[in-house]
């Protein structure tokens, strides 16, 4: 099938690959049996995003039933946990306005995307190399930087990363979305204090670092007691960021402090069991090859 502007629609694998490398929340749907008369054989595959389906399974009814299963697999509202694995069944006939008559089982297999969000303020030495470093990670990372052409032209290119020019510091917290774990390294104490101040307020930040001294967390500390920030608050930030690693007690070069910080923030991030990751148990898969006969 050729689209209207003369190209062929993306194919299941080549949108599988790039939801993938952009931690886009999807959700792949395989036919693993069929009996009787179905559409497509065992091994048919499409992908299903919110708002697209990539290849197809045959079309009709049971088609449309498969996608309405995996968004609401996709958004959580059906009453099992977000992203993992479903087998679902499908009988081509009566209720489902097809005639083939035909039966099929199709695993659903749900990616949320990604699951850790990495805001970043500073876009100077330290934050490149942290940019840098956390590429192969499956996370998205929101880069700021107040300054004007700060970003390094490669950023453009990688993948589950935005750059973004923030003049307005608190504008940019507020923006953020809940869990995210920041950390602040700017060009000035000044923006980092009033980052520190608006990340704190959210109250929902998953973790938050800054960088500096000893003796910078010590007046900031003071500053921010002032502002109404309790004990229990002000004990959440890590600073100098990358202590646990031993960071800041040898090399100081940015790509050592870079390192140190993100062995410190990958245990932060995978604290909570996903349910997503336990898979289906061997019963429930086997149950339709045991009972279904393949023609």
């Amino acid at each position: 099938m050729i689209t209207a502007g003369g190209q062929r629609p993306e194919s299941w694998h080549a949108a599988l690959h790039r939801l993938q490398r952009d931690g886009a929340p999807h959700a792949l749907a395989t036919q693993v049996t069929s009996a009787g008369s179905t559409p497509r054989e065992p091994g048919a595959r499409m992908v299903i995003t919110a708002d697209a389906v990539f290849d197809t399974l045959g079309g009709g009814t049971f088609e449309y039933q498969v996608i309405e299963a995996a968004r609401a697999r996709l958004v959580g509202n059906d009453d099992r946990p977000e992203g993992g694995l479903s087998l679902e069944a499908f009988s081509l006939g009566g209720r489902s306005g097809q005639c083939c008559g035909g039966f099929v089982n199709v695993l659903i297999e749900v990616f949320p995307g990604s699951a850790t969000t990495l805001a970043l303020f500073g876009a100077g030495h330290v934050g490149t190399e942290l940019v840098r470093l956390a590429a192969p990670l499956p996370w998205q990372v929101r880069w700021h930087d107040s300054r004007p052409g700060a970003f390094p032209d490669w950023a453009a290119k990688q993948p589950r990363l935005a750059c973004r020019h923030a003049p307005d510091p608190a504008a940019a917290v507020a923006a953020l979305p809940p869990g995210a774990h920041g950390l602040v390294l700017t060009h000035d104490h000044a923006e980092d204090l009033t980052l520190v101040d608006a990340l704190l307020a959210r109250g929902d930040v998953a973790s938050l670092g800054l960088i500096g001294s000893t003796s910078k967390w010590a007046s900031f500390r003071s500053r921010l007691g002032k502002a109404g920030h309790d004990e229990a608050t002000l004990a959440r930030v890590r600073c100098p960021i990358g202590m646990a690693a031993g960071g800041t007690g040898g090399d100081k070069t940015p790509y050592a402090i870079a390192l140190a910080t993100l062995a410190e923030l990958l245990p932060l991030t995978a604290n909570v069991e996903r349910p997503d990751q336990r898979g289906l148990d061997p019963a429930v898969l086997r149950a339709p090859f045991n009972t279904t006969t393949v023609t």
